[in-house]
């Protein structure tokens, strides 16, 4: 992502300088000075200032930065970063430069450029000392910005893992290591996703948002990862013919065995799969004996090639019907297993229309 942006970089670097010929200003400063919706007269004496060559460092800093501020708040993102790239570029060693580089990237955003806004966010990383703003590390919102703008799974998991290892304080360490899990799984690095979900595990302390079955989805994960996965079947006909042998012998014990040993469920169809009721593990044998169980003759219609709902009843006086539930398991970690049946689960009552 970070080399695809050069090409946009060098053309509208050289529309800026277009630009400022074009103007036919009487001094470099009046193209800034000029921009629409600023105040020139500000603008006038701030430039003054700043060309003084009285100001120390951090009086220098300041006076860029209303400068700055002037221009965004003029919405004039093209002055804007020809200004603070002029600034760099005249003094390259400049103890403040991170953060003029930050607010390039930044413009670059508000103008829907992304790809060069993170050119600069790597820019900086690579070639300049981290700098505190009024208690915020740059390097700290540049490191945040690239996982936010990433779109390649390696380059993201350098990315968060230098945002743990150099800012353990400052993160949700439980959201970083599971969210770097789910990286490395789009990799298909699997152990290092394991290793990444067993440290989130005790890490864990508030929801991730968008992944409100975190904890389940990783401990799921590693037991997949490292239990024997006998309960899968290679078709479904095989594993409902086994499902319907036991119901049909009241047998208990077999259908113990043939259920899935991970992230197994029973709930109502106005449950949530990750409400921790849900996840319990029930003795089949309060639900068989003497009790006659039957199926439907045929899937039920919302069945297709990756999961399938069958209607049995019999069970139990209170809650006679109960919908089987079978899945493909979802597990390219084991290839072995990856696309096999599974009987995942149980809805009690009569399906939601």
């Amino acid at each position: 992502m970070i080399q695809s942006g050069m090409l946009r970089f060098a053309t509208i670097a050289l529309s800026i300088l277009i630009c400022l010929s074009a103007t036919g200003c009487s001094s470099p400063r009046d193209y800034f000075i000029e921009a629409p919706g600023a105040d020139a007269k500000q603008l006038e004496d701030l430039f003054g200032l700043l060309d003084s060559g009285r100001l120390v460092p951090d009086e220098r800093y300041a006076v860029i930065q209303k400068i700055s501020t002037s221009l965004s708040d003029a919405r004039d993102y093209t002055r804007l970063v020809s200004f603070l790239s002029d600034v760099v570029a005249t003094d390259p060693d400049g103890p403040y430069n991170a953060r003029h580089l930050l607010s390039i990237a930044w413009a670059y955003s508000r103008q829907d450029a992304d790809e060069i806004a993170a050119l600069y966010y790597d820019r900086i990383l690579k070639n300049f000392p981290d700098l505190t703003i009024n208690g915020e590390s740059i390097h700290f919102a540049c490191l945040r910005r690239l996982i936010e703008l990433s779109k390649d799974d390696a380059e993201r998991i350098e990315f968060r893992r230098e945002l743990i290892a150099r800012f353990p304080d400052k993160v949700d360490m439980g959201s970083e290591l599971f969210l770097l899990g789910n990286d490395y799984e789009s990799l298909g690095d699997w152990d290092a996703a394991i290793d990444a979900y067993r440290r989130f595990l005790p890490s864990f302390i508030a929801d991730i948002p968008g992944h409100p079955d975190a904890i389940q989805y990783a401990q799921q994960f590693i037991d997949l990862a490292t239990i024997r996965k006998d309960w899968t079947y290679e078709t479904l006909d095989e594993l409902i013919a086994a499902v319907s042998k036991a119901m049909a012998a009241g047998n208990a014990r077999a259908l113990s065995k043939i259920r899935a040993k991970v992230g197994f469920f029973a709930m109502d169809w106005y449950q949530d799969k990750t409400d921790g009721n849900s996840q319990v593990i029930f003795d089949f044998g309060a639900f068989t004996s003497g009790s006659r169980i039957q199926r439907a003759p045929a899937l039920d219609p919302s069945s297709n090639s990756r999961e399938a709902f069958l209607r049995t009843w019999g069970w139990t006086e209170r809650i006679s019907v109960w919908y089987l539930y079978f899945r493909k398991v979802n597990f390219p970690a084991d290839p072995e297993v990856h696309g096999r049946w599974e009987w995942a689960g149980i809805y009690f009552g009569e399906k939601m229309q």
